[in-house]
């Protein structure tokens, strides 16, 4: 068994074909199904339906601990490396949408000028894809709300932010005090699919009040709700990082009485050890988070620092 190996049957698990793997791996399609071959052979299994293209059970089985091993392999190179004081390598990051807003062109801002050789990697995803990615090895990093739901991912607080209706500046709730939850169940609320731990938070507190919340149309991603908010198209509850900052003048953030802040954290692969670029990734992100200036309002630190490791 060797690198290449697992390099191809990875390839073939992200691209969906022989052919399709071999151009991602520069290389021809012969080859790759020489590796493939040989990597069965040495496990005694069939790891591709050669009729659909598709992975055995078996072959998910290696494709998972092939990307743990590819890397550690890459984790490696980069700690070696970053001994001479150079951070070498790819990190890929997700994260939710509302907090990829203000996170990540802060994080294209300093990366380079820091470490021109590292290399950054931007998904935007839910929290429930987010955990799958992190589990497969396909993200190095996510940035996600807390609780996680996967049980291969390892977390670690960065902050909490206010959650609150959001309104046009000079509407009748605009009253700068916290509104009572019952309101709510007068208006047409752009809201998150039901099940989603956001949408049980604000559920429970409807529940907590006597209502009902009465949809208007229901999303999986706040990024979108948050959109079509400020387009004019709805009501909606939103945390505060998904305001941006050229929208504080003509819109507002009204508390909602009981609703909690929402704690957002950073997640790992529960196995493995961060290699060099990952812990720079977090470095950096660490310092944004603490930059009161960086922020936007709303959204306050917790005590852990990215530093200090997920637990």
């Amino acid at each position: 068994m060797d690198l290449r190996q697992l390099n191809a049957i990875v390839a073939i698990a992200e691209h969906g074909s022989f052919s399709a793997a071999a151009d991602a791996l520069a290389t021809v399609q012969s080859n790759v199904s020489t590796h493939v071959k040989k990597l069965e052979r040495e496990l005694g299994a069939v790891l591709v339906d050669r009729a659909t293209g598709e992975l055995t059970e078996a072959g998910e089985l290696v494709v998972d601990r092939a990307r743990r091993v590819i890397g550690e392999l890459d984790a490696m190179t980069s700690d070696v490396t970053a001994m001479s004081r150079e951070v070498i390598g790819t990190v890929r990051l997700g994260a939710i949408g509302t907090a990829a807003r203000w996170i990540v062109p802060q994080l294209v801002d300093i990366a380079p000028s820091r470490h021109p050789l590292l290399h950054l990697v931007f998904v935007e995803a839910t929290g429930l894809g987010l955990d799958a990615q992190l589990a497969l090895g396909q993200l190095d990093l996510a940035i996600m709300a807390l609780p996680a739901s996967g049980t291969e991912v390892r977390t670690l607080p960065l902050f909490e932010e206010d959650l609150g209706l959001v309104v046009p500046r000079g509407h009748p709730l605009d009253k700068g005090e916290a509104v009572d939850p019952a309101i709510l169940a007068e208006l047409p609320l752009m809201l998150p699919l039901p099940g989603s731990a956001y949408r049980n938070e604000l559920d429970s507190v409807a529940r907590a009040a006597g209502v009902a919340l009465r949809p208007r149309a229901e999303m999986d991603s706040l990024r979108l709700i948050a959109s079509l908010t400020f387009e004019g198209s709805g009501f909606s509850i939103l945390p505060a990082g998904a305001i941006p900052s050229y929208f504080v003048d003509s819109w507002v953030v009204v508390p909602v009485r009981g609703l909690q802040p929402r704690l957002v954290g950073v997640g790992q692969r529960r196995r493995g050890m961060p290699g060099a670029p990952v812990r720079a990734v977090l470095d950096i992100l660490s310092e944004v988070i603490l930059d009161e200036r960086s922020r936007p309002k709303g959204v306050r630190p917790v005590a852990a620092s990215p530093g200090g490791g997920p637990s």
